[in-house]
């Protein structure tokens, strides 16, 4: 047994400041913890409430849960806030949002309706279809970083706060290519203060947590912490940072059915997606320029699955193609789908079709309480700097430059565990055991 991480214990309670608080997915997330705290809902969809994992050899059989193998903070110490461009209670917005019953809203009601928003940073120019009507003013955006840090200490202040965590709800912003102003927490600093249009709301938000001691989660496709200057900051204040974008519904599917191809060594010919989605963030991503961010997050994962640069004949030249259709009936129930031409021995042509109707926010909230928690705990732990380790959460997962990004989900899943099991001193585990067929090869002693 290996040596464990030396862990802070998760003393008091945890602030969670979110950005876009009043969304659909921030409200779906916030209203379901407060169920879960009542006992009158499941955290159904959640590793750190619901999963086990594996300890020791499989003829051990022991499955203590996540939540109880990892001190993780308590989701009755869960503090929620955060800020949003409408001013509405959280209850008021879920109302809006539709995505819960109004019986399991109801059951919250006063919890929600004691959260209200802070102004948000916003500019219209990274966000072409939203309008701000509760929104900051200043003189700079280095001006506006410094008046998001100081709502950070006043939350954490008003409600006696032990630790924070601040994640990004809100929604996606136009498309933006890491330039020189990105490049060193200096320049970053100078661009703000002089106005620097490559330089996003969302970005903003990232600096004043992490100079605030707090570590960011990015939920949106935005480029966001995904820069020299952020990585920066968070290496230089000991806090780790992850993202980007929620995985939730089609990409999520990717992550299972590109591995199995690759698993079986089946080719692709060309894989067509569709999406339809009716709530804020598909109204968002009808506008061309925040459709870009998304488009690049969702065509990212299958490449870095299959490896076409190392499987020439199985995926050299295939297509692929994203679409993504506001249609306003739909509300919050996204349906994708989801055309993918393969092809087998001698290469004969097959045919996948998948039609998964779901619901966006329903899927992202347990993913937004798993990454808090998970987070904080990283904190705790003295872990800095890009988490990799939480990729399973993303579409397209932040890693080192010098690293090869990995999108198997199941990899991912193990790439998670096995960080639980180092941190809590337990061997990792590789799946390659004494069972045996290794016994019978004496070759258990070198494994």
């Amino acid at each position: 047994m290996k040596n464990s991480v030396d862990i802070a214990p998760a003393k008091g309670k945890l602030g969670v400041l979110v950005v876009g608080v009043d969304g659909a997915v921030a409200t779906t997330f916030i209203a379901g913890v407060l169920n879960v705290r009542k006992g009158s809902g499941k955290p159904i969809g959640s590793l750190t409430q619901m999963a086990t994992i594996r300890i020791g050899e499989r003829a051990d059989n022991v499955f203590p849960y996540i939540k109880d193998f990892v001190p993780l903070a308590d989701i009755n110490d869960l503090v929620f806030g955060g800020w949003d461009i409408r001013n509405e209670n959280c209850y008021e917005a879920a109302n809006v949002a539709k995505v819960l019953s109004e019986r399991d809203i109801n059951a919250v009601e006063q919890e929600l309706k004691a959260i209200h928003p802070m102004k948000a940073v916003f500019d219209q120019f990274y966000v072409k279809r939203l309008e701000g009507t509760h929104v900051k003013t200043g003189k700079s955006k280095f001006d506006l970083a410094e008046q998001l840090r100081a709502d950070i200490r006043n939350f954490k202040a008003e409600n006696k706060l032990d630790r924070l965590v601040v994640i990004w709800a809100g929604s996606t912003e136009i498309f933006l290519k890491v330039s020189d102003v990105h490049k060193s927490l200096a320049t970053f600093e100078k661009g703000m203060k002089e106005n620097h249009p490559d330089i996003a709301p969302s970005m903003l938000y990232a600096y004043a947590a992490l100079s605030e001691g707090v570590p960011f989660i990015n939920g949106a496709p935005n480029l966001t912490v995904d820069i020299p200057a952020i990585i920066e900051l968070a290496e230089e204040n000991e806090l780790p940072i992850i993202g980007k974008d929620f995985k939730t519904g089609q990409t999520l599917l990717k992550t299972v059915i590109a591995p199995m191809l690759k698993a079986r060594m089946l080719g692709l010919n060309g894989w067509f997606s569709s999406n339809i989605l009716g709530n804020r963030d598909g109204e968002v991503l009808d506008d061309p320029g925040s459709f870009k961010t998304k488009e690049e997050s969702k065509l990212s994962v299958i490449d870095s699955i299959l490896q076409p640069e190392l499987y020439p004949d199985l995926y050299k030249d295939y297509y692929h193609k994203v679409k993504i259709h506001y249609y306003p009936p739909r509300g919050d129930n996204k349906e994708g789908w989801d055309n993918i031409d393969i092809f087998g021995w001698l290469g004969y042509p097959m045919e996948l079709k998948i039609n998964f109707l779901c619901r966006d926010s329903i899927l992202a909230a347990p993913v937004a309480l798993d990454l808090v928690l998970f987070m904080d705990l990283a904190r705790r732990a003295g872990f800095k700097g890009i988490q990799d380790w939480l990729s399973f959460y993303f579409k397209s997962p932040m890693h080192l430059p010098e690293a090869v990004p990995e999108n198997d989900l199941f990899i991912q899943l193990m790439k998670l565990k096995n960080t639980l099991r180092v941190m809590m001193g337990e061997e990792i585990i590789s799946h390659v055991e004494n069972d045996g067929v290794l016994s019978s090869l004496n070759l258990t002693d070198s494994i």
